[in-house]
């Protein structure tokens, strides 16, 4: 028995109705889709594309290179002393920054007067450029006038001595580091319940032991989430190095994202910097890999 075409138009009403509704959600993810792939998916994919190619001064590629680019950067010995400036930095910056945070958010994890004020002071540095940070960081350590060498009644060239001037770039990074974890770290002592501690103290435990046992473990997957993304900003690091030293004294602080900056801006060899950049993505996304393989063994939620 045939249909009507009246109910005909109704099943696809129907049809076209239950489609939109399927359809619904998806709409919504659109324009963060959009923008995720003009300002992510397009460069990161440009970036691989280029990196295959000899490029002119105006980063076009000119003359396909395949793995060259690759070759050259694991056959230089510049690249190397950049790959193990970066990770000497990285472990500085990690550590320091992770330290102070824990260390200012314990102080700040009771009720004293003036505790608000304090807190805020030390969540400071998440609120300052790095760039301006390390233009008063530069005053600072400067070798006649700087407040460092005058307190210390030392004549040191702080960031012209190949000797200080990675750690003193590492140490302004920690600094400003700083800020974000003492408030990861303040959120994550919060949650940790009082009376674990209150027991603890009549069982006769003392405050190290109280933090060793307690404190960590209940801060651990605060801890391991603020590693990781230590770990990744400090690989990014870019604007207090160009500020502060350039890269130098020689290649002292030669970072691999300032090496692939000068690589591409000053000598206009855009195919190898995008080989950098590649590389690092590798190197940072091996790492995170590594480490939440490795979560469940010192991690407990």
């Amino acid at each position: 028995m045939m249909q009507s075409p009246k109910s005909h138009k109704t099943q696809e009403k129907g049809l076209l109705s239950s489609c939109l509704k399927k359809a619904g959600p998806y709409a919504y993810v659109v324009p963060a889709m959009t923008i995720f792939a003009v300002f992510l998916f397009y460069p990161f994919f440009k970036t691989i594309y280029l990196s295959l190619f000899k490029t002119n001064k105006m980063g076009e590629a000119k003359l396909f290179y395949g793995l060259g680019n690759y070759k050259d950067l694991l056959t230089s010995q510049s690249f190397y002393n950049s790959l193990a400036v970066t990770f000497f930095f990285v472990v500085i910056v990690v550590a320091g920054s992770m330290f102070i945070g824990l260390l200012a958010a314990v102080l700040c994890n009771r009720a004293f007067p003036g505790i608000r004020i304090f807190s805020t002071c030390y969540a400071l540095p998440m609120a300052i450029a790095s760039s301006s940070a390390a233009m008063i960081f530069k005053i600072m350590l400067h070798p006649s006038i700087g407040i460092v060498n005058k307190l210390l009644g030392l004549n040191i060239n702080w960031i012209s001595d190949p000797k200080y001037a990675l750690v003193c770039v590492a140490l302004l990074t920690a600094w400003l580091n700083s800020g974000i974890n003492f408030l990861y770290f303040s959120a994550g002592l919060s949650n940790i319940d009082e009376s674990i501690y209150e027991r603890a103290s009549v069982d006769g435990a003392n405050g190290w032991q109280k933090f060793w046992s307690l404190t960590l473990p209940g801060l651990s997957p605060i801890m391991f989430y603020t590693l990781v993304v230590n770990i990744i900003q400090a690989f990014q690091a870019f604007g207090q190095v160009k500020v502060l030293t350039q890269g130098g004294p020689g290649e002292s602080t030669n970072l691999i994202v300032y090496s692939i900056y000068r690589d591409a801006f000053f000598n206009y060899r855009f195919g190898s910097a995008a080989a950098q950049s590649v590389l690092l993505f590798a190197m940072i996304m091996a790492l995170t890999l590594v480490m939440f393989r490795i979560e469940k063994k010192g991690v407990s939620y």
